[in-house]
């Protein structure tokens, strides 16, 4: 049987990452929506390129689902750490300033520095 803690940090995790992300992947179908993602998506399928909209659309929703990660240690509603290489052990909320989600998401940001496979970039046009 898990401890109380364990299954309280599983309610937190589930409510505002995964469900977070979901809620906002499925918002970006909505034919109203006029977010970069969505009218990304609205072109693939209106091209017929269901391939390249399945092959945007995982990487979208990975990303969705790390930004929501990343936003939940920014308002610190997680209090987790890293051990970096050097040894030295730091506060994510704390030394992230509350800007890890942007950070991540943002034109040059980590997934840009970092990522060996797609993302898109929807910011590129603001730098």
């Amino acid at each position: 049987m898990l401890c109380n803690e364990i299954q309280e940090f599983a309610k937190v995790l589930i409510e505002q990452v995964r469900d977070s992300a979901v809620r906002s992947c499925d918002d970006q179908m909505l034919p109203n929506m006029n977010t970069p993602i969505a009218k990304r998506w609205r072109a693939m399928l209106n091209n017929g390129d269901i391939e390249g909209l399945q092959k945007m659309m995982i990487s979208d929703c990975v990303d969705e689902t790390l930004f929501y990660l990343l936003q939940a240690l920014d308002q610190g509603v997680f209090n987790i750490s890293f051990n970096a290489s050097n040894g030295k052990r730091i506060d994510l909320s704390e030394e992230g300033l509350g800007e890890l989600s942007g950070w991540y998401m943002g034109s040059g940001g980590w997934r840009s520095q970092y990522s060996q496979v797609r993302f898109t970039d929807d910011f590129s046009d603001l730098t």
